[in-house]
């Protein structure tokens, strides 16, 4: 599977087509998500609000009228909703295949996490020199979505079929799967704040797949140096320098 994680083509500059064939890079902009990628991730966020919605109005009485009938009624939603899980894990497993490598754990993200309160409040003009093509933070959603997939994939099977399982195991699978399905909502609801309010730009780079150079030497500086080749602070540098800059 393609990956958006690698260096980018440097032709891919002018108003001309990427290394994906699908997606336009404009003269001021990077291609960070090729189509295949982003098709992926909203498969994924599509089967995970279908999955959620039909759950919450499955599980919650003062919402079952309200939710379940966007499923045709309380038996089809409980029909579907399984089918829902399975959609949305096997989604996340081509996601998972395409990020696992950009997605590992390094010293630089543990320096992030000191300094994350920072980041959230929009301390500094710049982020770290090595942060690249993923910061901690989003490594940490990675991961969280991941393991709860996988307690989703395993109680969600033991629910589906109760006869065969057992009256103690399904219980217990009923506990892990809202813990899991919360653990996923409160992640799910910080990513849409982190690509939209608390970096304009992120968003653009999931619909039409690419990203403002200066978004990228801001946020991703070490992603921007191997993409471009090019020095992140100095370009932010000779960026202030335009008129009309501050």
């Amino acid at each position: 599977m393609t990956t958006s994680a690698g260096p980018l083509d440097e032709r891919a500059g002018s108003a001309t087509v990427a290394p994906d064939r699908h997606t336009v890079v404009g003269a001021d902009e990077l291609l960070r998500h090729p189509l295949r990628t982003r098709v992926t991730h909203w498969l994924v966020a599509i089967f995970f609000v279908l999955g959620l919605l039909s759950g919450m109005g499955i599980y919650t009485p003062w919402l079952y009228k309200w939710l379940t009938p966007l499923f045709g009624g309380g038996p089809m939603a409980r029909f579907l909703h399984p089918w829902f899980g399975v959609g949305f894990v096997i989604a996340f497993a081509f996601e998972f295949f395409n990020w696992r490598g950009p997605m590992t754990w390094t010293a630089g993200d543990s320096r992030w996490m000191r300094r994350m309160k920072s980041y959230a409040l929009n301390e500094e003009k710049l982020e770290s020199p090595d942060v690249g093509f993923f910061n901690a933070g989003q490594k940490m959603y990675f991961w969280v979505i991941l393991w709860s997939a996988a307690v989703f994939l395993l109680t969600g099977i033991l629910m589906w079929f109760p006869e065969v399982f057992g009256r103690v195991l399904v219980a217990i699978s009923y506990v892990l799967h809202d813990v899991a399905a919360l653990a996923m909502l409160g992640s799910f609801i910080i990513h849409i704040y982190e690509g939209t309010a608390q970096q304009p730009g992120t968003f653009h780079s999931m619909t039409r797949g690419t990203v403002k150079r200066n978004w990228a030497w801001t946020h991703h500086p070490a992603w921007y140096r191997a993409a471009t080749g090019r020095n992140p602070t100095e370009a932010y540098e000779a960026d202030q320098k335009k008129p009309g800059k501050e």
